[in-house]
């Protein structure tokens, strides 16, 4: 069987990740009051580097991918939970996270979550409109007038 951080540990690190974050989140919107997009954007990429954090089992896919994909017998051989399959290989991709676990049966697991990729871009989209949006802004509030003259 796989470590109990591997099966449980990403979905949990990500919610204690965003309720965490909600903290200084309220407290920015508080004191701040930023405008809409600008409070998106903030959540887009705290969402984006949640999901990219749980995609690549934070920080196991890079360290000890083998970690991830099965467990380490007394002869130092990967096994397959639950089968009698050992490891031949594993692949793992940066971006988007991935990590492919090969067998000796001939089938390939995927270890990432199914919603990790998604809520990657998800909030890269979102972060991306938003802070156009706000670029736009302050383009269009730059080249308006202030209004301190009389017009004659």
């Amino acid at each position: 069987m796989v470590s109990v951080f591997a099966l449980f540990g990403p979905p949990a690190i990500t919610l204690v990740l965003f309720a965490v974050g909600t903290l200084p989140y309220a407290l920015w919107v508080a004191w701040r009051k930023p405008s809409r997009p600008a409070r998106w954007a903030v959540i887009g990429i705290a969402a984006s580097i949640a999901a990219y954090g749980a995609g690549t089992v934070y920080g196991l896919a890079f360290t000890n991918p083998l970690d991830v994909c099965g467990d380490k017998t007394g002869d130092g051989v990967y096994m397959d939970a639950g089968r009698d399959y050992s490891l031949t290989a594993v692949n793992v991709d940066s971006f988007p996270p991935s990590i492919t676990c090969h067998w000796t049966s001939g089938y390939s697991t995927e270890e990432v979550w199914f919603w990790a990729a998604p809520l990657l871009y998800a909030g890269l989209a979102c972060c991306v409109v938003c802070s156009a949006l706000l670029l736009i802004n302050r383009y269009k509030y730059r080249n308006t007038p202030r209004g301190n003259e009389l017009d004659a």
